[in-house]
């Protein structure tokens, strides 16, 4: 039994590596690189610590050379989410009494075997499996991941160490114990960084959890255990069940042990999750607490008073780094008249400059889409680019190839009308739509881009006149979650910039915060007092 009250060590943001020519890092990634690329690994289930064949393998393979089988996994079933589920009830128990601190060194103990010697291997793998560059690895599967890690045991303290206050004769308590039942964790395949935060957020406050990786990126999600396993989780905290949404993601919504669902991903899938939780409310042991982060139509708005290369450079790496498959990428922009062309200029030389290939190749600043089912999907929107006349054009890219790899060239659409299809859905791939407006119109654009999408996730605006910058706040209060000013949508860092939108984006509950990690909790009210009452009357009954 812990005898006394720890505070977990400060946490730092993770120092981004650069991967210069001759760094020791750029070096040891190299190398790794080459190792996992020639290797062929077979991932099992992971269910109550064990490893577990199942026989029907599902492939990972390279999105930027598709021949290239990196592995196989096993794909679980309604049995095996079974079995998960009796692994999680049994080790919960045991987890949930540990000492929150206790806890808390399994994720820290992770941060840093991440940031020491198991950095270049969750780099590559994320790399190799999600076609992702050095650089938007590190940032992700590196220093984000970390960052969890780190700071969630500071925002767990800061939870429990939130107390009431007492009156005279009694002391109160309030306990933070884990839900009833365990929590469903399903992660995306864009954000290495996520499908370890998703699963690992819940468990550092005492819950069990049933994980399902994305399948297209099953492949570092299996390293990401490694590195669980290695800081000593427990056995049955956190069981490893990749597979289909009906063969896993239905038979888990549906069991009666569920307490909660950790998600990212498409709107559409959570919607239905919601719906199946919601007509099956009565046959759970409680209320499942549901959070979710599904994807936005992220928005760069700016005004005639902006900086035309600061906002140029915004629109490149807010619309294409990681080939636009973040939810917080740069997919829509107002631009006025006056700026435009100049800004479309400098965005025309900029995007014409860019480099795509493998990600190994470090002078690539794009690598390929995730997968066909991506490819196809993105191109339909290009398509539809191309044959809008007079509606929209295609002013940059615009090409797609899937011979070797599933690449899109960086695409740059004009939309002369605000409500065209490229403007208002979701595409997650490197397509940017601009809308150019006249600048005496530029509060009517405001109230365009606000009501111009179902999301509310990310947005940025540009303007150097404050009073414009401060109408800006106003006029687009509710279509972001994460809202920059003069900076990119795109990149928000644990503790910094806690994440999450609202509308069609998700619940909100912003990860990298402690918003977050207390809906893992229920709490509990304890009064205790010393010196109990030995009369039931009270005073105003002595007379009549």
């Amino acid at each position: 039994m812990s005898q006394m009250l720890p505070i977990p060590p400060l946490p730092m943001n993770e120092p981004i590596l650069g991967y210069l020519p001759g760094s020791p890092e750029k070096a040891a990634l190299k190398a790794k690189l080459k190792e996992l690329a020639g290797t062929r690994i077979e991932i099992p289930l992971v269910i109550g610590g064990k490893d577990v064949a199942t026989g029907d393998l599902g492939e990972c393979r390279m999105p930027h050379d598709h021949r290239h089988l990196l592995g196989v996994y096993h794909k679980a079933s309604a049995k095996h989410v079974q079995a998960a589920a009796t692994a999680a009830r049994k080790a919960k128990k045991d987890w949930a009494a540990l000492p929150w601190e206790a806890r808390a060194a399994v994720f820290l103990k992770a941060a840093e075997l991440l940031a020491g010697r198991r950095r270049s291997t969750l780099n590559a793998a994320t790399m190799l499996g999600q076609s992702k560059t050095a650089y938007q690895a590190e940032i992700d599967s590196a220093c984000e991941l970390i960052d969890f890690w780190r700071f969630n045991p500071a925002f767990a303290h800061d939870i429990m160490s939130e107390q009431p206050e007492s009156g005279p004769g009694m002391w109160n308590m309030l306990e933070q114990r884990p839900l009833d039942g365990f929590v469903f964790a399903v992660t995306p395949f864009n954000f290495t960084s996520i499908a370890g935060n998703l699963p690992t957020a819940p468990a550092l406050m005492g819950n069990t959890v049933l994980w399902k990786p994305a399948s297209s990126a099953v492949y570092s999600a299996w390293y990401i255990m490694e590195i669980l396993r290695e800081a000593g989780l427990p056995d049955g905290v956190i069981n490893m069940i990749p597979g289909s949404g009906g063969q896993v993601g239905n038979p888990v919504i549906e069991h009666p042990d569920l307490g909660g669902v950790h998600f990212t991903g498409s709107t559409e899938v959570f919607q239905n999750m919601w719906g199946t939780i919601g007509a099956n409310i009565r046959n759970y042991a409680c209320y499942p607490r549901i959070v979710g982060e599904t994807g936005g139509k992220d928005f760069v708005f700016a005004h005639a008073s902006a900086d035309p290369v600061a906002l140029v450079t915004a629109l490149v790496r807010g619309a294409f780094e990681y080939q636009g498959q973040k939810c917080s990428a740069a997919s829509r922009a107002y631009v006025p008249a006056s700026l435009w062309p100049q800004v479309r200029e400098h965005l025309l030389a900029e995007v014409a400059s860019i480099r795509m290939g493998d990600p190994a190749d470090f002078t690539n600043f794009m690598g390929a889409v995730i997968d066909q089912g991506a490819f196809r999907s993105i191109k339909g929107y290009i398509d539809m680019a191309r044959k809008a006349r007079g509606q929209a054009r295609i002013i940059a890219g615009g090409g797609c190839d899937d011979g070797k790899g599933w690449f899109i060239e960086p695409t740059v659409i004009e939309a002369k009308d605000p409500d065209f299809v490229t403007m208002r859905e979701e595409i997650f791939g490197p397509v940017l739509t601009v809308h150019v407006y006249q600048d005496k119109d530029w509060l009517k654009a405001l109230r365009q881009c606000d009501k111009g999408s179902a999301y509310a996730l990310t947005g940025a605006v540009f303007a150097r006149d404050r009073g414009v910058i401060e109408t800006m706040k106003q006029e687009l209060v509710g279509t972001a979650g994460n809202f920059y000013i003069n900076d990119k949508p795109t990149g928000a860092v644990v503790g910094q910039q806690p994440f999450g939108g609202s509308r069609a984006s998700g619940t909100n509950d912003k990860a990298g915060s402690y918003l977050n990690l207390i809906r893992w909790t229920t709490p509990r009210t304890i009064k205790e007092t010393f010196d109990p009452p030995r009369d039931y009357r009270y005073g105003f009954m002595s007379h009549k």
